[in-house]
């Protein structure tokens, strides 16, 4: 069985530094205290999902990160309504970023449509900004 991948919008994040500070606040966590994002819709390629996929975010129009799922845990809040919660690994990776139109709920996203992670030579270098970063990606240049 091959894995798939998740691509999500980070709504109202401005910056992968955003993302995880989110997340840090503890504003959505699973019971073992890893991040969670909650969805309504239940993944119905969850086998696939659990094989080593990813959830990438989306953040001010393109895909900067990824965080890999460890589970998906059943969250019912107090109207009732079974949800889904994402439970993620808390390392956040950055990618190779990769325009992306604004869409609803999360998506599927084949590995090999994926963007790569940034070699580790360049995580600590300071960020371009994203269309600029994407741009120098897709002549070669980076």
């Amino acid at each position: 069985m091959s894995k798939i991948n998740l691509i999500k919008l980070s709504v109202g994040t401005e910056s992968v530094e955003d993302l995880i500070h989110w997340q840090a606040s503890g504003r959505s966590v699973s019971e073992d205290g890893l991040p969670r994002h909650v969805t309504r819709m239940w993944p119905k390629r969850e086998a696939e999902l659990l094989q080593g996929g990813s959830i990438y975010w989306v953040i001010k129009g393109n895909i900067l990160a990824r965080q890999r799922v460890v589970r998906l845990d059943e969250v019912i809040r107090q109207d009732g309504i079974r949800r889904c919660g994402i439970v993620l690994d808390r390392e956040v990776m950055l990618t190779r970023p990769a325009p992306r139109r604004p869409f609803q709920g999360w998506r599927y996203l084949k590995p090999e449509d994926a963007p790569a992670d940034l070699p580790a030579s360049r995580a600590a270098e300071t960020a371009l900004p994203a269309d600029l970063d994407a741009a120098l990606t897709e002549i070669g240049i980076l």
